[in-house]
C-alpha cells in the first residue's frame, strides 16, 4: 500500500511539474555544509533556442532562520556561447524584514525560500548555450546558514 501511495505522489509531482509551459530552465546549487564561500560561485549552463520571446530570470535563495543578515548581495555574470559577457550586475536580495527580522519568503521547518526576479523582459541576442555565474558578494568570505541558490528562466507574459 505504501509503495502504491508513493508512486502516486511521485507521478503527480512529475505531472504537475511538466505543466509549466513558460519554464525554460531551472537549476539549483546546494551547499551541503550550510555555508557559501566567496570564491565558490553557483554556475548554471542553459540553452536558448528561441529569440522571439522575452524572458524573466529569477534567483531563489534558501537560508535557515539563523542566517545573520537581513539581506544577501549577489553579483551575477551572464555569458553567451562565444564567452562574451552580455550582462552583469550587483543585486541586493532582501531575506528578512529590516525592522522586525521576520523572513520575507516562504518557510517550513526553519528553512526559508526567497525568490526574486533579477532580469525582467530580457531579450537574448544569440541562440546557443549561455552560462550564468552567481557570486555571493557580502563583506565576509564564508556566509553561514545558506542552504542553496537556485536559478530559473521563464518566458515573459
Amino acid at each position: 500500500m505504501r509503495l502504491a501511495a508513493r508512486c502516486c505522489i511521485v507521478g503527480m509531482c512529475l505531472f504537475f511539474s511538466g505543466c509549466d509551459k513558460n519554464n525554460v530552465f531551472e537549476g539549483k546549487k546546494d551547499f551541503e555544509a550550510r555555508y557559501w564561500v566567496f570564491n565558490d560561485p553557483a554556475v548554471f549552463e542553459f540553452d536558448i533556442s528561441n529569440l522571439q520571446y522575452k524572458y524573466d530570470l529569477s534567483l531563489n535563495v534558501r537560508t535557515t532562520g539563523d542566517y545573520k543578515f537581513q539581506n544577501l548581495y549577489i553579483q551575477y555574470y551572464l555569458e553567451d556561447s562565444t564567452g562574451q559577457l552580455v550582462n552583469e550586475d550587483l543585486k541586493n536580495v532582501q531575506l528578512f524584514h529590516p525592522v522586525t527580522g521576520v523572513p520575507v519568503g516562504n518557510g517550513i521547518g526553519g528553512h526559508y525560500d526567497v525568490t526574486r526576479t533579477f532580469l525582467e523582459d530580457y531579450s537574448f541576442t544569440r541562440r546557443g548555450r549561455y552560462v550564468l555565474r552567481i557570486d555571493q558578494f557580502m563583506r565576509i568570505d564564508t556566509l553561514q546558514e545558506v542552504l542553496s541558490v537556485g536559478f530559473r528562466i521563464e518566458k515573459s507574459e
